[in-house]
């Protein structure tokens, strides 16, 4: 009886030890600020520009919208399922940037967008149409604006981000911030710039990563959060022990076993 009250509290213990979990805990960004109660933050002016590949949305219109119709990509529509009566929506077409950096622009011809912001190349479109269009009226807009987020986030994957300033910390939010085991001091980006793969890494932990060429992001960055000491440590800690624990497994229940069978012959 004594040997089964043992193997009870040992049982007990070890469930008991299973059911318990670390608390979740909110890890703070800026940490060389956060006890300083008011300040000011530096401030980059910044705007990307247009690269290869890139997809823009460009509309032209003026008072007389007959006089700018052919400087407009026709409407499309991709999808159409015949016999079905729901109602389609088209499109207006989009300009994808060669990988010379250019674009077909209608009635004007063959234009080098690559380099230019998205305000650069509605200004020097309006200065072309000016000359046959009395007061023209552009719209341009950047529509392929992703990035890559991996890594310790809770929504890793592709990101598609709206508007043309965006932060590395837009693109976290956007992938559901980083999870309690994301390494803050060191996150890395990824960037194809003027032929070339480049990288920084970040610590979120300081205000001086808000001076970072790599704090705006641009079109198809790459954003790996790092796992931290404790992820990495519990990552290997399970590598390297699950053997051992399912020997120890097997050790106990054949003690368990024996321990029954020697408490059967004692009670005989």
């Amino acid at each position: 009886m004594k040997l089964k009250f043992l193997s009870w509290c040992a049982l007990s213990v070890m469930l008991l030890a299973s059911s318990c979990s670390s608390p979740k805990t909110v890890l703070p960004y800026f940490t060389d600020i956060s006890d300083v109660k008011e300040g000011t933050l530096p401030k980059a002016d910044y705007l990307p520009t247009i690269e290869p590949d890139d997809e823009l949305y460009i509309t032209v219109n003026s008072v007389n919208p007959s006089a700018t119709a052919i400087y407009n990509l026709p409407l499309a529509n991709p999808a159409y399922n015949w016999g079905f009566s729901e109602n389609r929506i088209d499109k207006q077409m989009t300009y994808v940037v060669t990988s010379k950096g250019d674009i077909n622009f209608p009635v004007l011809g063959t234009l080098h967008v690559a380099g230019m912001t998205t305000e650069q190349l509605r200004e020097d479109l309006i200065k072309r149409l000016s000359k046959d269009v009395e007061d023209p009226m552009v719209n341009v807009a950047l529509v392929n604006f992703k990035v890559n987020v991996a890594g310790e986030v809770k929504n890793p994957g592709q990101i598609e981000l709206k508007g043309n300033r965006c932060t590395i910390l837009d693109a976290l939010t956007a992938a559901g911030d980083l999870t309690e085991y994301g390494e803050r001091s060191n996150v890395l980006v990824i960037r194809e710039e003027n032929g070339e793969r480049r990288f920084a890494h970040l610590d979120l932990n300081s205000s001086a990563m808000l001076n970072s060429p790599y704090y705006y992001v641009k079109q198809n960055d790459y954003i790996y959060v790092e796992p931290n000491s404790i992820r990495q440590s519990n990552s290997k800690y399970n590598q390297n022990n699950s053997f051992k624990l399912s020997v120890i497994s097997t050790v106990v229940s054949a003690a368990s076993v024996i321990a029954s069978l020697v408490i059967a012959l004692t009670v005989k």
